[in-house]
């Protein structure tokens, strides 16, 4: 009689089925994240903090023929949190003014919070020291004392930080970089438009 021979399978390496335990937990763990996320997302609907210059005025520009410049300015910078449920932290605040390329006057401020659906002012008032000019630059000064419109650039920077309650805080790097212009006659901003908002 012809005998029926059966065999066993081989069985899984337990090793196989360790991994497929480990990447079972992961891939739960990442959609509950992406489910926890999503629902704060609903709930604080988060917006990222910004900053911008509320007010520019230059004070006084004194500018020597042989090449020197100096300023004197005002600038108020504001720190904007338009959240209405999270507070808002900014750190590492610095701005850099330049002429034609030229620094001016690198300003800094301490870390500040700023309350929910509120803003922060800082109001910086300096004198700059004698700048000594390049020829590019001296020729770029006579022509905006010609046609009576002084341009500098600032350039500036924040790391904020958005914070409900004492665990949830996300961070966020925000950049501000625009063109001032003065009137050569009475120092005043024209056209004053400069934030670190997305447009």
């Amino acid at each position: 009689m012809p005998k029926l021979i059966t065999r066993q399978g081989r069985r899984t390496n337990p090793l196989i089925w360790m991994l497929a335990i480990v990447y079972a937990i992961l891939a739960t763990a990442v959609i509950i994240t992406g489910i926890v996320v999503f629902v704060i997302y609903m709930v604080y609907k988060p917006k990222i903090p910004y900053i911008k210059v509320a007010y520019a005025q230059l004070n006084h520009l004194d500018y020597d023929p042989s090449g020197l410049l100096k300023i004197q300015m005002a600038l108020d910078v504001v720190a904007e949190n338009d959240n209405n449920k999270a507070r808002a932290g900014f750190s590492d605040l610095s701005f850099l003014l330049r002429f034609h390329g030229i620094d001016v006057a690198e300003l800094r401020a301490n870390p500040l919070d700023v309350a929910k659906n509120s803003s922060s002012e800082l109001n910086y008032r300096f004198q700059s020291s004698p700048i000594p000019l390049d020829k590019k630059a001296m020729e770029a000064m006579k022509v905006a004392l010609r046609r009576g419109v002084v341009p500098f650039d600032l350039d500036g920077h924040a790391s904020t930080r958005w914070r409900a309650g004492r665990l949830l805080s996300v961070r966020f790097r925000t950049h501000l970089s625009c063109p001032l212009n003065f009137s050569a006659r009475n120092g005043s901003a024209i056209d004053l438009d400069c934030s670190s908002m997305s447009r």
